[in-house]
């Protein structure tokens, strides 16, 4: 039985995630799997690539082969390199946490109100313009 080490999808239409997962070769690509050992999820920015390194050793020294775009993340990973005995790569980047909207007092909110409206109210309006209309016609 060939071993195969292969993406499976989830996720959306437009918003896709995989999984890292050791497969035989003749399943289908989101058919069952042996063993999961690893997360890539594309949309995020940088990509998100966890990949259980210990997991991913074992089965690349028993024989299973990774597809090309497995491959291609092993390789940003380090894990193909510590295989074959190459140098290791440089780190990937890891995303910056985000830092928190600021409150709403730090901006300066007044606390004073009491859910008033800022804008006048209609009827105050018509009766304003009804006003300024006899003001001119008598005038």
């Amino acid at each position: 039985m060939a071993v195969k080490i292969k993406l499976k999808r989830l996720g959306k239409i437009r918003a896709p995630h995989y999984r890292i997962v050791v497969a035989d070769s003749r399943t289908r690509r989101d058919g069952r799997a042996i063993e999961e050992i690893g997360l890539y999820h594309p949309v995020q920015n940088p990509s998100r690539i966890e990949v259980d390194s210990e997991r991913a050793q074992y089965w690349l020294g028993v024989g299973a082969q990774p597809t090309e775009p497995v491959l291609a993340i092993l390789k940003l990973t380090g894990d193909w390199q510590k295989h074959k005995g190459l140098p290791a790569p440089a780190p990937l980047l890891v995303a910056e946490p985000k830092a928190a909207r600021p409150l709403f007092d730090a901006l300066g909110g007044d606390d004073d109100s009491k859910g008033e409206a800022i804008t006048q109210k209609k009827k105050a309006e018509k009766k304003d313009e009804a006003a300024a209309e006899s003001a001119s016609t008598e005038a």
